[in-house]
């Protein structure tokens, strides 16, 4: 089965990323405002881009990685410049590549004339893998379990363990997860860390400790800017509960990891751990963010003069400002609290009818 990252041109002139398994069907759908959100108001909308990919995860990385990019970035992909993609992938910053797909063609739908990337002469996408989360002799399920609902709110999905302490799988660790079972179901069992990171060309040691290795030591926010930066798959060790990692298993590492804490009380625990570092990789990311919401415009200035003429007439029949001699400086401030926010036309009127209820009490 293939699944496949898209990029559609709305008609405002902006884009919009997804990723689907049936791309015809989703982009008719798009077409037909058959989608609720962005493209059902920016219609109509054109495919200018799509790539095939294996599994479902690599087109959402796909869709996330494109997402972070600049207009001019995303236009050179549309018109197949992978001269000017890679030209921009230069500018200061992370850059983000992975070979995600290397067996399939570009599905660009030429029929309706978009402009696209010519399938033979496309390279495969590039985007750095996500991270592998290696727990290193766990010792509690409850633990295994919140480690990975850490990791998937931050979209991290791969999990090895190594030799846990009570076997896997762990009934424990169902529970604790709170619904991130697709983690727990793909966790990988080794018997040793050197196993583990076998396929991995980095690896990240997490401690608070020396352990008496000369090793460069990074925070998680050098880590997720060198795992983003990486054409290769990155593994970070998390050691037991109750002491961390052993200097071994610190040795197979290139880099240790150290979350800048309190010298006093250095003690995090393992759910912790991993959702910091996850943290720190996800804001690279474009994970779902709280739906935007066009605020209403500011009021005309007419109706905020108005509203402020009501009220000070009220304040002035209700004997407010006193001392006299201070009645100017009184108003002045209260126009300029009232001309700080964004006034809109409904808060001005709400506010003129609780004057209004003020100034002429109904009777109960």
């Amino acid at each position: 089965m293939s699944f496949y990252a898209y990029m559609l041109r709305c008609a405002d002139g902006s884009y919009y990323l997804g990723h689907t398994d049936n791309l015809e069907h989703r982009i008719g759908q798009h077409q037909v405002g058959e989608i609720a959100g962005y493209t059902q108001k920016r219609r109509p909308v054109e495919l200018i881009w799509s790539e095939t990919f294996p599994s479902r995860i690599e087109a959402l990385q796909a869709e996330r990685q494109i997402k972070g990019w600049s207009r001019a970035k995303k236009e050179a992909l549309a018109n197949g410049d992978w001269g000017l993609v890679r030209q921009l992938a230069r500018k200061p910053g992370p850059v983000l590549r992975y070979e995600a797909s290397t067996s399939s063609a570009s599905t660009q739908d030429e029929r309706s004339g978009e402009a696209g990337i010519t399938p033979a002469l496309a390279p495969p996408l590039t985007l750095a893998p996500p991270p592998i989360f290696i727990l290193v002799r766990p010792q509690l399920g409850e633990n295994i379990g919140k480690a990975a609902r850490a990791m998937l709110n931050f979209g991290l999905t791969e999990m090895r363990l190594v030799a846990p302490r009570d076997g896997w799988p762990n009934p424990s660790a169902g529970p604790a997860a709170s619904g991130a079972d697709i983690v727990l179901e793909r966790a990988a069992v080794f018997d040793s860390v050197a196993e583990a990171t076998a396929d991995c060309a980095h690896v990240f040691a997490t401690t608070v400790r020396k352990r008496g290795v000369t090793k460069p030591v990074v925070t998680p926010e050098q880590a997720a800017a060198e795992i983003h930066a990486a054409p290769f798959r990155s593994a970070i060790l998390f050691g037991p509960e109750r002491s961390g990692l052993e200097t071994d298993d610190v040795a197979v590492a290139r880099t240790i990891l150290t979350v800048p804490i309190n010298p006093q009380f250095g003690s995090l625990n393992l759910a912790q751990a991993v959702i910091l570092v996850a943290y720190e990789w996800s804001k690279a990311e474009a994970l779902a963010q709280p739906p935007a919401t066009d605020l209403d415009p500011p009021a005309p200035q007419e109706e905020l003069d108005g509203m402020i003429a009501q009220l000070d007439t009220a304040l002035d029949r209700a004997g407010f400002y006193f001392p006299l001699e201070r009645t100017q400086t009184i108003r002045r401030t209260l126009r300029t609290m009232l001309t700080k926010p964004g006034w809109t036309s409904q808060e001005v009127r709400t506010m003129r009818g609780v004057v209004s209820q003020l100034t002429n009490p109904r009777s109960r």
